[in-house]
């Protein structure tokens, strides 16, 4: 979930002119090359980036083999070496250990999250280092001395992660904190000394606190008391361990950073912008520090040599965001990801002392020339009550006055998630096949402060669904659309907000694809994964909790108004998905298909939350774009025979 600590239709009236601001206004229309599904997934992924003790390689995350595994690529480049070879289930590196060529990785069974934890030796071996059933695993990084390893798992108790501290030689370990009041393990500081925890208290209040592991008997200690609601999140420990840094919305609109000394227990400001501050990171002995900022839906990374103040200088890099910045343990070389909306994340290198950069990936299949794909445009457009709407608008190149396209209204997933800029092969694909796609950040989004964060608590259903009601009415305004041929995608929370869209406002869309969406929020709310317990009263205060609000719930809930769908739906399904029960999927397809509209339903017994194996990805892309293409491509000359 995103910091915000969780997971109407009301009458609408057509926007006046010069409502919506859109940024190109230079399109030149062109043909360009469609592409199957296949040929835009065949572009790589790659992900995490640990340098190994000689800093002549690099451990790194790939789905280059159609399935993600542990990769090592020289850090100067060439050919990456698999390290693990899994063809069934998702395996992510995490780390090299700090002296030696082993290394850890974390894995689940099928998309069920509940990972664990294991070291390859050095002779190709694997270790479960968090062996039982049922329970999570996390790596929360390295001691300064290197002796030792901190992982927090839920293996005592299923709601709650305590903090164990692993010894690097033989694994021995013990429990440094135990958890037994909802806390949620941050970073543990480099001495082993002190864990940072946050404290839920609902989606608009929460707090940090501290657990000083040397206080016989002590207690974690209130770091951030406050009157009224506010956020408060660790971030990280300086490299030395005296300080705590936390993130906060006590002060304004935004997210920022604060410092809180440790010692003499005094806070002051950190970094602030006029924008979230997403993060703060050091390197090994803290000669560099990497913030983040997200500004309107990019996020802006500053590098700074602390020795100087000065900002690192950077190369010529291609267009896009700065991501998964990681420092080599000398400190002399800098490993980084370039993402842009028409470029996929690929891994450079940055010699900080010479200044020699180099590109190691190329992820981007090179059947597709990046040119033909579409760069997403930042615009806003009114909703019903006058608010301000985000958006990123993707306009397929041959789309003009004199040559209309379907759309599609894009709604992220959450709550509170976010549609950033960035590469998606899916969004691609669609573009490609000549659909626009509006990707709205609806009321409720992250990003835009937190007023506009929280108008959709406990009206969820309604105020959101209307902006994406409203983002249809955007689009058909746009001279180049179809207006007549728009439909409505989304995953997860995106994949509610397409049910809704069906069954409360079934006349709004033309088609509509339902990703792994929540169609029943009483079982939902009530079958939320033990791992989340700490967040369940934050969900329950943004959602509503259904013992109280039953009657809400079950107004804005899809399953329950299933017979008024009356537009052709996909929906798409993980069978391990412990976020999103099968059964909500199995359910609204039944009930739509009693209405006699078309339904397609497709199942990945392998997928949970999300689809990682690449033939699964392949298919689900496949399958939407001939669900659009039969549905909604082809809507009016079906209707001008009828």
């Amino acid at each position: 979930m995103a910091r915000r600590s969780v997971p109407l239709l009301l009458g609408v009236l057509a926007l006046g002119a010069g409502c919506a601001i859109v940024a190109r206004e230079t399109h030149s229309p062109r043909t360009v090359p469609a592409h199957d599904a296949r040929t835009f997934f065949e572009t790589t992924s790659y992900g995490g980036a640990s340098f190994s003790p000689d800093e002549k390689s690099i451990l790194l995350s790939s789905d280059r083999s159609g399935v993600f595994n542990a990769w090592i690529v020289p850090a100067g480049g060439g050919e990456p070496v698999a390290k693990t070879k899994s063809t069934t289930h998702a395996i992510f590196a995490q780390s090299f250990f700090p002296a030696d060529g082993r290394i850890l990785t974390t894995s689940d069974e099928g998309g069920n999250e509940l990972n664990h934890l294991y070291v390859i030796e050095t002779d190709g071996s694997v270790k479960d280092l968090t062996p039982g059933e049922k329970l999570k695993a996390q790596f929360l990084g390295w001691s300064r001395d290197k002796s030792r390893f901190f992982v927090s798992t839920n293996e005592r108790d299923a709601r709650y992660f305590d903090v164990y501290s692993y010894r690097t030689d033989g694994y021995a370990r013990e429990r440094i904190f135990e958890n037994a009041d909802g806390y949620m393990p941050g970073s543990v500081s480099h001495d082993g000394r002190h864990v940072a925890l946050a404290k839920v208290k609902n989606n608009a209040d929460s707090d940090v606190f501290l657990f000083d592991t040397k206080a016989d008997g002590g207690k974690p200690v209130h770091v951030t008391p406050h009157e009224g609601d506010a956020t408060h999140g660790p971030e990280g420990f300086s490299p030395d361990g005296k300080t705590l840094y936390y993130s906060t919305n006590a002060h304004g609109e935004f997210e920022e950073v604060w410092a809180y000394d440790i010692a003499s227990k005094t806070h002051a400001p950190y970094l602030q912008a006029d924008w979230d501050v997403q993060f703060v990171r050091f390197s090994e002995n803290g000669r560099y520090r990497v913030t983040g900022v997200n500004e309107d839906a990019r996020t802006k990374i500053a590098i700074t040599d602390t020795r100087t103040g000065r900002p690192v200088g950077l190369p010529a890099l291609p267009g896009g965001d700065i991501a998964g910045v990681t420092f080599s343990p000398s400190e002399t070389k800098m490993a980084f990801y370039v993402n842009g909306d028409t470029s996929p994340s690929n891994l450079h290198v940055l010699d900080l002392a010479t200044g020699k950069h180099t590109q190691i990936t190329n992820a981007l299949n090179p059947k597709i020339a990046a040119a033909d794909l579409v760069e997403g445009e930042r615009v806003r457009y009114e909703s019903f009550d006058g608010l301000e709407i985000p958006a990123i608008l993707y306009r397929p190149w041959p789309a003009s006055p004199a040559n209309t396209v379907p759309a599609l209204v894009w709604v992220h997933g959450g709550p509170g998630g976010q549609s950033r800029h960035g590469y998606g092969a899916d969004i691609q694909h669609l573009v490609n096949h000549g659909y626009a796609v509006l990707a709205v950040n609806n009321r409720g989004s992250s990003g835009y402060g937190k007023t506009f964060h929280h108008r959709d608590d406990r009206n969820h259903g309604e105020g959101d669904l209307a902006d994406c009601v409203y983002g249809r009415k955007y689009l058909e305004g746009l001279d180049w659309v179809d207006g007549s041929k728009i439909g409505i995608i989304g995953g997860s929370y995106g994949g509610f907000m397409v049910a809704a869209a069906l069954t409360l406002e079934p006349e709004a869309f033309d088609a509509g694809i339902d990703i792994f969406g929540v169609t029943n929020w009483l079982r939902t709310l009530t079958s939320i994964p033990p791992w989340w317990a700490s967040f369940r009263d934050s969900l329950y205060a943004e959602m509503g909790d259904p013992a109280t609000d039953e009657a809400r719930l079950r107004k804005i809930s899809p399953l329950f108004h299933a017979n008024r769908i009356v537009r052709p739906l996909l929906v798409v399904q993980g069978a391990n998905d412990p976020r999103v029960l099968k059964v909500e999927s199995d359910e609204l397809v039944a009930s739509a298909k009693k209405n006699g509209v078309p339904v397609e339903y497709i199942v990945f017994p392998d997928e949970g939350h999300g689809f990682l194996k690449k033939e699964n990805r392949i298919t689900a892309a496949t399958a939407y774009v001939r669900f659009l293409d039969t549905h909604l491509k082809k809507k009016s000359a079906a209707a001008a025979k009828n």
